[in-house]
């Protein structure tokens, strides 16, 4: 049964400088920049309203006529949850508000998994919530850029790795060619929080897993905040994060579901 979807907004925040692809939210995809097809993706999921958050005017020139707000933000933020803390105070959002920070590089983000997070979020008294799905492929588990979790009996999250893990001890004393039955489950990069806390989070100072993994939901595991974690309903495809992936996205775009 699904359940009900409270009022949300959905926040995208996308940088010009990205290291490995620049610009890139504003590559052409299938004839348009691909920061429209993320604001899109967030459109069609029902947000009541849709901000990116960028640091560059071109960013902003890419979205006119589209309906979304554009929040100018400072350049020198270290995450996507601290730009988008800056943009909770642009927005003017209350501590109560739900907000999801869609990545600008989910263009075929489904709605499904949109509504998700923010449901999951209200449903939970965690402050912060995001989603997971089924890892099967064994080179997913030993790829570093593929993000691992694994969660308690709760459903909250006990630690994110870039790393192996779990790690199957007696299954993979001998062979690590394939991957046995177990609670394996890829991290899908997208995030809701309470606008009160997402202020609050970008206060916290940095921490040493979050640098040592470069992943910044460490932060609020270190500090001893919950993260709920739920399945997300259907597919996620992976972001962009190189060429390959956009040429990827652009044979895709066709089929990506509402």
């Amino acid at each position: 049964m699904s359940r009900a979807v409270p009022p949300f907004v959905v926040a995208i925040p996308a940088r010009y400088g990205s290291t490995r692809l620049l610009g890139k939210a504003l590559l052409p995809l299938a004839g348009e920049p691909m920061i429209v097809h993320v604001a899109r993706r967030a459109r069609a999921a029902g947000a009541a309203e849709v901000v990116v958050a960028t640091d560059d005017a071109r960013i902003g020139a890419a979205l006119a006529g589209s309906g979304v707000r554009v929040a100018m933000t400072r350049a020198d933020h270290a995450s996507g949850s601290d730009r988008l803390a800056e943009c909770a105070d642009l927005c003017g959002w209350p501590d109560d508000a739900i907000v999801v920070n869609l990545q600008g590089d989910e263009p075929l983000a489904p709605a499904s998994g949109i509504r998700e997070v923010a449901a999951t979020l209200a449903a939970d008294d965690a402050p912060m919530a995001t989603l997971a799905t089924p890892l099967h492929d064994v080179a997913e588990l030993f790829d570093p850029n593929c993000v691992k979790l694994v969660r308690a009996a709760s459903g909250r999250a006990l630690y994110f790795s870039r790393a192996p893990l779990p790690w199957p001890r007696d299954a993979f004393q001998g062979d690590r060619s394939a991957l046995p039955a177990g609670p394996f489950l890829r991290h899908i990069g997208i995030y809701a929080y309470r606008a009160g806390f997402l202020r609050r989070f970008a206060s916290l100072p940095r921490t040493p897993l979050e640098g040592l993994e470069s992943l910044e939901q460490l932060r609020a595991l270190e500090h001893g905040h919950a993260i709920a974690v739920r399945l997300t309903p259907e597919p996620f495809p992976p972001g962009v994060d190189t060429a390959e992936d956009l040429a990827r996205a652009e044979r895709l775009l066709g089929g990506a579901a509402d």
